[in-house]
Parts: C-alpha cells; structure tokens; sequence
C-alpha cells in the first residue's frame, strides 16, 4: 500500500488535454496516468547503466624509462614545461 503525497505541477494544456481524453478513454484517472507514466520512466532511468569510460591502452611499454619512477607532479612540470602550466 502506498502513502500518497499531495502536490501541484504545471503541465503544458496542449499535454494537459490529451491526457484527460486518454484517461477518459481508458476509464481511468489522471492520477492512474501520471502515476504510470512516472512509473515507466523511474524504471528506465533505474535500467540504464552508469557511464563507464572504456578501457583504451596504447600498444606500448608503459612510460618512457625517463619517467618510469617519476611523480605525477614531475610528469605534468615536463608535460607543460614552456606552456604555462
């Protein structure tokens, strides 16, 4: 059993009334209908994955050996050096 919260929305007329002749014509309410509509969408919503950023590697060996033991702070100094970093 659900508890309902009262409240009030603004709907586009244009939307507003096709919902009312939908729901008139199903026999149901426009409560039903938003309540469905709401529905379908917090599911889809649960549905879709979280963005994950795809794995990408170059055909490498890693870094250069100049920089194999080099902070992130020494890499970026290089990396910038001349540019303003």
């Amino acid at each position: 059993m659900y508890k309902y919260m009262k409240t009030t929305i603004d709907i586009a007329n244009g939307l507003f009334e096709e919902a009312k002749k939908i729901a008139r014509r199903d026999n149901t309410t426009l409560k039903a209908l938003i309540e469905e509509g709401l529905r379908r969408v917090v599911e889809e919503k649960k549905r879709k994955k979280a963005f994950r950023l795809k794995k990408v590697t170059f055909k490498g060996r890693g870094l250069s050996p100049e920089f194999r033991d080099a902070s992130w702070e020494e890499i970026r100094r290089e990396i910038y050096k001349g540019r303003g970093g």
